[in-house]
């Protein structure tokens, strides 16, 4: 297992890696696996790419970030212009149905409402919008429009397709289904691996939600 200390080095030297951040605008504090980040920094798309850079980092458990957005004069945008940008966004977006999507943007934070067919459609909606200049924060709130489906025969899918694409076998994560909500609980070994089994259950027709309780193992 590693220390704090060690966990905190691997994370800075990670933030200095990832060409997304300013390692010097994040600072980074380590308990018992832990990791809180904090600073400014000038994008929400920056603020996400240091909170991945942490979960990268091998002994990370969780991560606090509490990195706040602060952009810069030059790239400021009325609430109006961000709508406009994030209109634009999810029309050139193929993979979501943008004409059932509606946002609300207040002191440059999105809200986005609405419906989609399938999980993946709602995280794909996100990522369009999570990039655009000017955006200090996102809340989804788009719901998942289901075909009722048994929960035995999606847990099926979903555990095939974690054989396919995870790094390693899944015979130690549980899936379990209702109502549409799929639950994911065990070990995996890295975070790349993590978001493969999360992957493999965004991907999977009759998903509403994904709770994931992954741990990643020392």
């Amino acid at each position: 297992m590693k220390s704090d200390a060690q966990i905190q080095q691997g994370v800075l030297q990670e933030l200095k890696w990832d060409t997304r951040v300013e390692e010097t605008d994040v600072g980074v504090e380590v308990d018992q696996g832990v990791v809180t980040l904090t600073g400014t920094v000038s994008s929400y798309a920056k603020r996400l790419a240091a909170e991945e850079a942490a979960h990268r980092v091998a002994g990370v458990l969780d991560v606090a970030n509490d990195v706040q957005v602060r952009v810069p004069g030059s790239w400021a945008r009325t609430d109006t212009d961000i709508a406009h940008a994030v209109r634009r966004a999810l029309e050139d977006d193929v993979e979501v149905p943008d004409e059932r999507i509606q946002s609300t943007v207040t002191g440059g934070v999105v809200t986005l409402a609405g419906s989609v067919d399938f999980w993946h459609q709602r995280v794909d909606a996100e990522r369009a919008v999570r990039q655009l200049a000017g955006v200090r924060g996102l809340t989804n709130q788009l719901s998942v429009s289901l075909t009722p489906r048994r929960a035995e025969e999606v847990r099926q899918e979903i555990e095939a397709a974690l054989e396919r694409r995870a790094e390693r076998t899944a015979e130690h994560i549980e899936v379990s289904v209702q109502d549409g909500t799929v639950t994911l609980t065990g070990p995996v070994h890295s975070w790349s691996e993590r978001q493969a089994v999360i992957g493999a259950a965004r991907f999977s027709p009759g998903v509403r939600a994904v709770n994931d309780r992954l741990r990643i193992a020392g």
